[in-house]
C-alpha cells in the first residue's frame, strides 16, 4: 500500500497599502551592500516592483490581527518604496504586492529574511553578457544600459567585450571548464581560431595564467607605447585600416597594433616624405631607417654649424619667461612641495625654454652639396634628423687656381648644383635560427658573445670616464707597456692614441642604452666647450682647472677601451688571434673591477632580443636556474623555446643575472686543465662549453646563412 505524499501550500499573495506595512525587526541584512537604495528606488520608478514584499500579519496583545503587516524579507525594498512616497512619486495608499506567510508558522521570520538573501544566486557572467547584447541589439546603446541598471559604462564594455571570445570557449566556461580571469585575457584578440589553438595548447597545463594567454594572443603585435606607433600616431593608423587590440579588465599602457605590416608600412611612407622634405635642402645623400647602430657616424666628419639668431619677439618671450622662472625658483625654493598649478607652471615654461632655444641651424651651401642627413625614429617616437655628415669619399679635394666652378671631384655634383641619394633602409637585425632541437650546451655564438661585449665596452667606457684616477692608471699602463720593451703591447684592452673602437656586431637597442646616451651627452657638452680650431686647442686646455682636466682625460681615455670578442680568423693574417682576444679580455676585467662596473647596475637586463632567443634552450634553463633557482626552471622546462625564452625574461627581470660575457671573472678560480685552447691559455667558461669544433663551425654556417 502507497504511502500519500503530503502536498505543500504555498502561502497567498495579495495587494496591501504601502501604510499598512512597516519594517520587521526580524530582517538580517544590517549593513549596505549592493545596489543602492537609491538606485533601487530609481530601478522601481522605471520598472515598476518587480518582486513581491513577503510579510506576516502583526497581532495586538489579545492576539487580535492590527491590519497591519511587518516586512521580513524584503527590507530593501520597502525603503525604496519609503523614498518614493517621501518624493511624492508614489501614494501613501498604493497597493503592493505581497506574499503572506504563516504569522504561527513554526518557520521564524528571521529565517524566512535569512533564506531569501543566502539563496539568492548573483547571475552568472555569461548570462549577464548575453543580457546585455541582446540590449543592445534591440538599438539600446552602452551608456544607456549602464545607466538603466545604475553600473559603470566600463562594466558594460567589460561584459560586451565577450563577444570577441569564440563560443566554443564560452561553452567552456559555461561548464566550468576555465576561469572568469582566463575567459577575459582572451578577449584580447579577436581571432577565434587563435583562441581555440592557444587553448589548446595550454588547457593541459596545470600552469595556464591569465597573463600567458595575454602574451600569447599578442606575441605577434606591436605595443602602443612602441616608438613606431608613437611617430605615427594612432590616428592614422586606424585611418589606414589598422586595427588595435584592448585589454578591458587590465591595465594594457594603450593596447596593441595587430597589423603589424601596416604599421611598419606607414612609418616607412612618413619617414620616406620627410626625407623627401629635407632633400629639398640640397644634401647629396639621405639615409633613412627606423634607428641606426650606435657609432653609425664613425668616420664620417661632421660640418660646423651656425645657429639662426633669435628675432626680436622671441628673444623677449624667453627673457620673459627665463625672469619669471627666475621668480618662481625664488619664491618656492624653501617649500617641500610645490602647488599643483606651480609645479605645472613650472613645466610650461621649462617646455616653452627649449622649443625657443631649439634654434635651427646654417650650414655652408658648399658644404651640403657633399653632405648627407641621418632621418631616424627618436626614443620617444619624435622624427630624429641628423644632418651633416660627410663620407671619405666625399671630400672635395683641392681646387686648382683659376677654376670657377670646381665642383666636388668625383661625386658628380657640381657647387651650383645638387644630386639626392636618399638610400632607405627600413629594417632591424636579422633573426638567428630558433632551432627547438637544440638541447646541449654549446658555446655561445661568436655574434652573441661580440653583441654582449660591445655592451660591455660601452658600460665600462661610461663607468671609466666618472673615474679619473683610475683612467690615468690605464692609460699610465697602457704607454708602460709601449715604452718598455719587456712588455707586450699586444691584447690589451687600453688602445690608447686614442682610437674608437667600431662595433661591427651590436645588440639592436645599444644605442638607447643608458651608457650609451650618458657617453653622448657628455662628449658633446666637452664639444660645445672646446675650441673649433686645434690652433687654439693648448691654451684650452692649459685654462682648465686640475679637476676640469682630469674629467677630459678620463672622458677620452674612455673612448680607447675596447673589451670587445673578436673571432679569430684564418683570414685574418695574424691580426687577431685567439691569444691575444683572451689577453684584451682579462685585461679588461682588471679595468672593470678597477672602476666597479655592474652590467646591472649600468641598466642592462637579459631578454629575449639580447640573450634568451639567441641561445638553445638548455642555456635558457641554466640561467634560469643560476638566476631564479631550480623551481622557476622547472616551471617552464616543458615550453617551446620561443615560450620559453618570454618566460624567462619575465622570471629573470630584477633577478641580476648576467651571461658569463658580462660577468666580472674570478681571478681566483683555477680553471680546468681541458678547457684550454691550442697555445696552453685557459678559454673563457663561455667559449669552453662543447669542444666539438664541427658542431661550432656548423652553428657559424647557419648564423653566416641566416644574416
Amino acid at each position: 500500500m502507497t504511502t500519500a505524499v503530503q502536498k505543500i501550500t504555498l502561502s497567498s499573495s495579495r495587494d496591501i497599502p504601502f501604510n499598512k506595512l512597516v519594517l520587521g525587526q526580524s530582517n538580517v541584512r544590517r549593513i549596505k551592500a549592493g545596489v543602492s537604495i537609491d538606485d533601487l528606488a530609481a530601478s522601481i520608478a522605471r520598472r515598476g516592483l518587480i518582486q513581491s514584499l513577503h510579510v506576516r500579519a502583526v497581532f495586538d496583545a489579545d492576539g487580535q490581527e492590527t491590519g497591519m503587516f511587518e516586512v521580513p524579507a524584503g527590507g530593501r525594498r520597502y525603503r525604496a518604496l519609503e523614498m518614493l512616497v517621501k518624493q511624492k512619486q508614489l501614494a501613501k495608499t498604493a497597493p503592493v504586492p505581497c506574499v503572506v506567510g504563516n504569522s504561527s508558522s513554526a518557520i521564524l521570520a528571521a529565517e524566512v529574511s535569512l533564506a531569501e538573501n543566502i539563496e539568492r544566486a548573483p547571475l552568472h557572467p555569461l548570462d549577464q553578457y548575453r543580457a546585455f547584447k541582446d540590449l543592445l541589439d534591440q538599438g539600446m546603446t552602452e551608456e544607456e544600459i549602464a545607466a538603466a541598471f545604475f553600473i559603470s559604462v566600463n562594466v558594460v564594455k567589460q561584459r560586451l567585450k565577450l563577444t570577441t571570445v569564440s563560443p566554443a570557449l564560452l561553452d567552456v566556461y559555461a561548464e566550468d571548464g576555465m576561469t572568469i580571469a582566463q575567459l577575459e585575457a582572451f578577449s584580447v584578440g579577436k581571432d577565434h581560431v587563435r583562441q581555440e589553438l592557444v587553448w589548446e595548447a595550454i588547457k593541459n597545463n596545470w600552469s595556464k595564467e591569465p597573463y600567458q594567454i595575454r602574451r600569447m594572443l599578442t606575441e605577434n603585435t606591436v605595443r602602443v607605447s612602441d616608438k613606431r606607433a608613437v611617430f605615427i600616431g594612432l590616428e592614422r593608423y586606424a585611418a589606414a585600416g589598422g586595427e588595435v587590440l584592448r585589454d578591458l579588465f587590465q591595465s594594457d599602457d594603450g593596447g596593441w597594433l595587430q597589423d603589424v605590416a601596416l604599421l611598419e608600412r606607414l612609418v616607412t611612407e612618413k619617414l620616406q616624405m620627410m626625407a623627401a622634405e629635407i632633400a629639398n635642402e640640397g644634401w647629396k645623400w639621405i639615409e633613412v631607417a627606423v634607428s641606426f647602430p650606435y657609432g653609425a657616424t664613425n668616420g664620417l666628419r661632421e660640418l660646423e654649424s651656425t645657429p639662426i639668431d633669435l628675432a626680436s619677439d622671441e628673444q623677449a618671450t624667453l627673457d620673459a619667461l627665463r625672469d619669471e622662472f627666475d621668480k618662481l625658483q625664488t619664491q618656492y625654493e624653501e617649500a617641500d612641495e610645490l602647488p599643483d598649478d606651480v609645479d605645472q607652471r613650472f613645466g610650461e615654461i621649462e617646455t616653452a625654454i627649449k622649443s625657443i632655444e631649439a634654434r635651427p641651424v646654417r650650414f655652408d651651401p658648399t658644404e651640403i652639396a657633399r653632405a648627407g642627413v641621418f632621418v631616424s625614429v627618436d626614443t620617444d617616437g619624435s622624427l630624429l634628423v641628423e644632418r651633416g655628415y660627410v663620407k671619405p669619399e666625399d671630400e672635395a679635394p683641392v681646387t686648382p687656381e683659376g677654376d670657377n666652378d670646381p665642383g666636388i671631384e668625383g661625386s658628380g655634383v657640381s657647387a651650383t648644383g645638387s644630386n639626392q641619394r636618399a638610400v632607405i633602409t627600413i629594417g632591424g637585425r636579422p633573426v638567428d635560427p630558433d632551432d627547438d632541437e637544440e638541447d646541449g650546451i654549446k658555446p655561445l655564438p661568436d655574434r652573441l658573445i661580440m653583441e654582449l661585449t660591445a655592451d660591455r665596452t660601452l658600460a665600462l667606457r661610461d663607468k671609466l670616464a666618472n673615474d679619473p684616477a683610475t683612467a690615468f692608471l690605464a692609460v699610465l699602463h697602457k704607454f708602460v707597456r709601449d715604452a718598455f720593451s719587456r712588455y707586450s703591447a699586444q691584447g690589451v684592452a687600453m688602445e690608447v692614441f686614442v682610437r674608437g673602437t667600431v662595433f661591427p656586431v651590436q645588440s639592436e637597442g645599444l644605442r638607447d642604452t643608458i651608457y650609451a646616451h650618458s657617453i653622448q651627452a657628455r662628449h658633446e657638452a666637452w664639444e660645445k666647450r672646446l675650441p673649433t680650431d686645434v690652433a687654439d686647442l693648448w691654451d684650452a686646455l692649459s685654462a682648465l682647472t686640475g679637476s676640469e682636466q682630469a674629467e677630459l682625460f678620463a672622458h677620452c681615455a674612455s673612448l680607447g677601451v675596447n673589451a670587445l670578442y673578436e673571432r679569430a680568423d684564418r683570414c685574418s693574417n695574424g691580426a687577431i688571434s685567439t691569444h691575444g682576444v683572451q689577453q684584451r679580455l682579462a685585461d679588461a676585467d682588471h679595468l672593470a673591477r678597477a672602476v666597479g662596473l655592474d652590467m646591472i647596475a649600468a641598466g642592462w637586463r637579459p631578454t629575449v632580443g639580447n640573450y634568451l632567443g639567441r641561445v638553445t634552450k638548455a642555456r635558457i634553463l641554466e640561467a634560469v636556474r643560476e638566476g631564479a633557482g631550480e623551481r622557476a626552471s622547472q616551471l617552464i622546462d616543458h615550453l617551446k623555446k620561443g615560450d620559453m625564452a618570454k618566460e624567462a625574461e619575465r622570471l629573470l627581470a630584477d633577478s641580476g643575472w648576467l651571461p658569463e660575457p658580462l660577468r666580472l671573472v674570478d681571478l681566483d678560480v683555477e680553471v680546468a686543465d681541458t678547457n684550454a685552447g691550442d697555445d696552453g691559455q685557459a678559454l673563457p667558461e663561455f667559449l669552453a662549453g662543447d669542444n666539438d669544433v664541427a658542431a661550432v663551425d656548423q652553428d657559424e654556417k647557419q648564423l653566416d646563412a641566416a644574416e
